[in-house]
């Protein structure tokens, strides 16, 4: 997908606030109201936004330990990895996935309130048929954003 200075400009600006209205970011980005709206609209059925949501503060809803977990398996196989996803998706304390190259196989954000309930997760996790789980825990948080960079985008045309 090719993007222009306007496409750019308005993925910024939801990236900072997804509940700017449309008035607000055609005003801010330069254009009508109906054109913006035909902009988001075509971001979005490109996939390019993928969804719109609020960002809560972990400590206000007592959830203030993060913890990023280390997976090994010596599984490799299909109905391993569908049992892992199922395993995964019954414990809402678990954020985010990946399934790693090098040293690792996958590795996990999750949050928790304290040790005990890290412990809960632990034995819901492992039910997964895990060969080596290690964890770390998030002490000071340095930077945390969720906007992407997109001064990587060339205007197009």
């Amino acid at each position: 997908m090719a993007f222009d200075k306007s496409d750019r400009q308005i993925l910024e600006l939801l990236q900072r606030n997804a509940a700017l209205s449309v008035g607000e970011l055609a005003e801010q980005v330069g254009m009508s109201k109906s054109a913006c709206w035909r902009r988001i609209q075509k971001l979005e059925q490109a996939e390019v936004i993928r969804q719109r949501v609020t960002l809560l503060n972990p400590d206000k809803v007592n959830l203030p330990l993060t913890v990023y977990i280390s997976i090994r398996t010596n599984q490799h196989n299909d109905q391993w990895a569908a049992n892992f996803r199922a395993v995964l998706g019954d414990i809402p304390e678990v954020l985010e996935v990946y399934r790693m190259s090098g040293d690792l196989d996958y590795l996990i954000k999750a949050v928790v309130t304290d040790m005990p309930d890290y412990d809960r997760l632990y034995k819901k996790l492992i039910r997964a048929d895990l060969s080596d789980v290690s964890s770390s825990f998030v002490m000071e948080t340095m930077k945390q954003t969720t906007e992407l960079p997109l001064s990587h985008l060339l205007p197009s045309g």
